[in-house]
């Protein structure tokens, strides 16, 4: 199929993409890396009136460790994030998400700032968002708004962006403490969307003993849950922790719905396992011996 008739935009600085923003409101859609909204225009799911390409606006395509965390500008591409050596240093779970993003090809293209935005439960960059208690920064003609992770996401395919604003960047905060982190994930194939994905975060004391544990979920949910396991593994050392706990405690709490690509009760099982996984790797990882994990 084609996409429905657009009028199409190409701004060339910030002040100029508002502007046009603004004017057309509900009726326009922003294109970036476009790898989320091209199939959606060519099936008319979207049928915009104004197509707004915004990338010829410079200054938009950043990815920068500050204090907080990373902060990823709206045209910064996945392949950009993905191999910048300062952000992996900082946020390791960046890198360790993206390689599961799709394919290579999409990677070069789509944007991670648009992916979020996409507000897909099974984009892997949602999940990271909420579970770093990032946040969304939304630019119009009159200022910016701040969005947290978790007030962003409202429902499927469906985010806090308002008519006439533009997701000019994200901010991945970085855990404090001795922290460690993974992902992991199960799909059909290689680059397909997963079945269950999970990435973990967890925090140990100066004695090596569990002070944090936290879990984000694609493909388990209308928008990406985040759950505190602490309760499971709280004060157990690093290596003696009970994770197959923690995962049957995840389990317990996920609401997984059924689809052509698996049940219910398959998706807490998948939930189950790869939580226990990837939280043992990421106290591995905090131990700074991630071989051992």
């Amino acid at each position: 199929m084609k996409p429905a008739p657009f009028i199409y935009h190409r701004p060339e600085s910030l002040p100029d993409a508002l502007a046009v923003l603004a004017e057309v409101g509900e009726r326009g859609k922003v294109l970036a890396g476009g790898q989320s909204l091209l199939p959606l225009l060519a099936m008319r799911l979207a049928s915009p009136e104004h197509l707004v390409d915004v990338n010829r606006v410079p200054g938009l395509d950043g990815v920068t460790v500050e204090p907080e965390g990373v902060r990823v500008g709206a045209l910064a591409r996945h392949t950009r994030v993905e191999r910048d050596g300062p952000a992996a240093e900082a946020l390791p779970l960046l890198r360790q998400a993206l390689r599961h993003v799709a394919h290579p090809t999409i990677r070069n293209r789509g944007t991670t700032v648009g992916s979020v935005v996409h507000a897909d439960p099974s984009g892997e960059m949602t999940a990271v968002l909420v579970l770093c208690d990032g946040e969304v920064v939304l630019a119009r003609q009159d200022g910016e708004r701040r969005v947290a992770a978790p007030e962003f996401f409202v429902g499927p395919l469906e985010s806090a962006v308002a008519p006439g604003e533009l997701a000019t960047s994200v901010l991945f905060r970085r855990p404090g403490g001795r922290t460690g982190s993974a992902w992991h994930e199960v799909s059909r194939r290689h680059g397909d969307y997963a079945v269950c994905g999970v990435g973990a975060l967890v925090t140990l004391d100066d004695d090596r003993r569990v002070v944090g544990a936290r879990t984000a979920y694609v493909s388990m949910g209308d928008t990406p849950a985040v759950l505190d396991l602490v309760d499971a593994v709280g004060g157990a050392p690093a290596d003696g922790a009970d994770w197959a706990a923690a995962g049957r405690l995840a389990a317990g709490r996920l609401r997984p719905d059924a689809d052509i690509h698996a049940s219910a009760g398959y998706r807490s099982h998948l939930a189950q396992v790869l939580t226990a996984r990837a939280l043992r790797e990421a106290a591995g990882r905090a131990t700074g011996v991630p071989e051992a994990a």
